[in-house]
């Protein structure tokens, strides 16, 4: 028989058909004593993503306006009682789920994996992109009164309760970043867990450090009252 809760994941993904057929076989095997759903909103990849994650009976979503957009579309889609947000590049490892479901039960509204808290840690961090997430965390924490350790990780969980709340519409890769501050503005309970980020997979990664860097800090501030 079975558990509850329903756990939804959300996946999205652009151009990863080297390494989605082994995260889905890995979540596979960790949600399976979940009453779960997959959902993978893809950005209209040029390779085999789609196909293989249908071969795995996935739910697939389209949207290419960005990360944060398909990441909305598919959290808003999902049935779960608990959503958890993910990448498909093998850097997650899906046998932290656990952690992340446990933190929604035990009555928090947004769980949020962090490679800086002890036990957590990168092996897919180069120095800049340290450099540039510890800024924007002391900055969110001084203009918003947060105490986070990491900002710009996607790792994380959430109750049907947070997503309502927030009202999320970041497009791009400010979407952890918005998540972030709107948890704070709209009262939420929020917990931090370590998480260790793993190399990611086959391909190349999306996020552009300086330009995505502009486009973060923009999100920060436009969230001020």
């Amino acid at each position: 028989m079975l558990l509850k809760p329903y756990v939804s994941v959300v996946i999205p993904t652009l151009n990863e058909e080297k390494n989605i057929a082994e995260l889905l076989r890995k979540l596979r095997d960790e949600l399976a004593r979940y009453s779960h759903e997959i959902i993978v909103v893809d950005g209209h990849s040029r390779d085999k993503t789609v196909s293989i994650a249908r071969h795995f009976g996935v739910k697939i979503l389209y949207d290419n306006h960005g990360k944060g957009s398909a990441l909305i579309k598919g959290m808003y889609a999902a049935k779960g009682s608990i959503i958890v947000s993910m990448d498909a590049d093998l850097s997650n490892k899906p046998k932290e789920i656990p952690l992340l479901v446990t933190g929604i039960e035990s009555g928090y509204d947004v769980c949020m994996g962090s490679r800086f808290l002890t036990g957590g840690g990168s092996e897919d961090m180069p120095l800049l992109r340290v450099f540039g997430n510890k800024v924007f965390v002391l900055l969110v924490n001084l203009l918003y009164g947060t105490r986070y350790t990491d900002l710009c990780y996607g790792y994380r969980s959430f109750s049907r309760r947070a997503l309502k709340s927030m009202k999320l519409d970041e497009k791009g890769f400010g979407i952890e970043t918005e998540i972030s501050i709107k948890a704070k503005k709209s009262g939420l309970k929020v917990l931090e867990i370590p998480s260790y980020e793993k190399r990611r997979g086959a391909g190349d990664a999306k996020l552009r450090t300086v330009r995505d860097g502009f486009k973060i800090l923009k999100t920060i501030l436009k969230n001020l009252d």
